[in-house]
């Protein structure tokens, strides 16, 4: 049986100095980063530990130690909420907490753009008049450059990494008819550099599978760090995703994938009816296509296409959860389902309905009535800067904001994901832990949070089970330990650690 979806996004943000300030993006980062973390008592950094970016799904690891991408010297830190705050690739990146649920996931989400517009606020703060560091959420700097927004799903270690890669490729090519923050200007060769696409970041994939996540970018990652017990858990790391402001859209995003793993694990889709022919030219030809209506080759000869497979996964999603039900989504499956059945519904028949709830066609909604209106095309310099200005987090200048997108969640949950943890996964432990004994953390990862009580070796808890450390779990411990000495007698077996 299908084990829960526990779930996490990795966003990195796009950042832009203005005003003579130093330009050196890593920098910038770094500023945001230690702005906003000067205000937080006992500063936690991350530890390292168990990092392992090399080891690769198809059983071998690319190197001995830390992989390149891994700059272990760069600004880390981990928040009370159980999210990971640091710089990546000369990027700011928010990682939220571990969450079960996908109203959940998409609270912590807009979260992280809480932090990020509370960093900004924290570094003008510290530079002169004039200056300012801008952030961005978005994954394209028109440049032919790049940025990231990638999911972690929780997957059961025994099920073939072969079928995941056969049967949710289609699908990781296909969402993105509603999961693409749209963008003006193709950055392939070859390709009207002014037209407008569904998804910022197809372009830029090269591979069917594959390691990498900055070069030659796969729409299947190999990446094997389970940051969990690597018999009976796999980290299945997702690179295809646009950084979404919709609400929605982030909804879709990581609840279809979940409940597309569900049939993947119980090997509902094991007839390989959707297998694509060309995965990394459909990939370019579903974000090029604002028909939706291009046909996609299979690999079994026949042609559909990207609706056509969103409603063939749906159909098959529908049957599973009438036999065996959506529980490993936690609450809120079936309201996934309708969601993602309703958008299908409007997409194909008139995309533009949707244009206050996804970002592409709210998007696009926005630039067809400014050229309408100023006789302009799409690549006018001020089309260009509308374009940037939706994904701007300055509440002043945001585009996204200022059109109304549909919404989910409210301003106060959203407020209390910013300091609180989830309550239903290991980060609940992570963020209590780092609230109630601050001074007694020297650094945390996904799997343990190390104590230094004094006197003593470091000692360091491990949570090799991300669905343990729960409320449910210790919170009444966490409650009657007034001391991190007390928690850890009190927990036992715990590893010591020189750091």
């Amino acid at each position: 049986m299908a084990i829960p979806k526990i779930c996490g996004i990795e966003t990195e943000y796009g950042v832009h100095v203005t005003g003579g300030a130093d330009t050196n993006p890593t920098a910038a980062s770094s500023l945001l980063i230690n702005a906003y973390a000067a205000d937080l008592a006992g500063r936690v950094g991350w530890d390292f530990e168990d990092e392992s970016p090399g080891r690769d799904a198809r059983g071998f690891v690319r190197d001995r130690g830390l992989a390149p991408e891994v700059e272990t010297n760069l600004v880390n830190t981990v928040l009370t909420n159980g999210a990971r705050y640091y710089v990546d690739h000369a990027h700011p990146e928010y990682s939220t907490p571990e969450c079960s649920t996908t109203l959940e996931l998409v609270t912590h989400d807009k979260a992280g753009e809480t932090v990020l517009t509370a960093s900004m606020a924290a570094a003008q703060r510290l530079l002169p008049p004039g200056q300012a560091v801008l952030v961005y959420k978005n994954n394209s700097d028109g440049k032919g450059n790049t940025y990231g927004c990638h999911e972690n799903y929780l997957v059961e270690r025994a099920v073939p990494f072969g079928r995941i890669v056969r049967d949710l490729t289609a699908h990781l090519v296909t969402r993105q008819i509603y999961t693409g923050a749209g963008k003006v200007g193709c950055e392939l060769p070859g390709q009207h550099p002014a037209a407008f696409e569904l998804s910022q970041r197809a372009d830029f994939f090269e591979e069917e599978v594959g390691l990498e996540t900055t070069l030659k970018r796969p729409i299947i990652n190999t990446r094997d760090e389970p940051h969990a017990d690597a018999e009976r858990y796999r980290r299945l790391h997702v690179i295809t995703g646009d950084a979404n402001l919709a609400e929605v859209a982030t909804l879709l995003k990581i609840g279809v994938t979940a409940i597309v793993l569900l049939l993947i694990e119980d090997d509902v889709l094991g007839g390989g009816e959707l297998v694509l022919a060309n995965p990394v030219a459909a990939m370019h030809a579903v974000s090029h296509d604002l028909t939706l209506a291009a046909p996609l080759e299979l690999a079994s000869g026949g042609q559909m296409t990207a609706i056509e497979v969103q409603w063939r996964l749906l159909d098959l999603a529908r049957k599973y959860n009438e036999v065996r039900g959506l529980a490993p989504l936690g609450e809120g499956g079936d309201f996934v389902l309708d969601r993602w059945e309703s958008v299908l519904t409007a997409l194909e028949s008139n995309a533009s309905v949707l244009a206050r709830t996804l970002d592409w066609t709210a998007k696009l909604d926005l630039i067809d009535a400014y050229c309408a209106r100023h006789h302009c095309d799409l690549d006018d310099h001020r089309v260009q800067a509308l374009d940037l200005q939706y994904h701007d987090l300055r509440p002043t200048r945001s585009l996204y904001r200022r059109l109304g997108l549909e919404r989910l969640v409210d301003d106060a949950a959203i407020a209390a994901a910013v300091s609180d943890p989830p309550t239903t996964t290991r980060a609940y432990f992570r963020g209590k832990c780092l609230q109630r004994y601050p001074g007694s953390i020297v650094a945390a990862n996904w799997d343990s949070v190390v104590f230094d009580l004094g006197g003593g070796p470091l000692r360091r808890v491990p949570m090799m089970d991300p669905l343990r450390g729960s409320a449910a779990h210790v919170a009444t411990l966490l409650e009657r330990c007034h001391s991190a000495a007390e928690l850890v007698g009190q927990l036992g077996g715990e590893e010591e650690s020189d750091g």
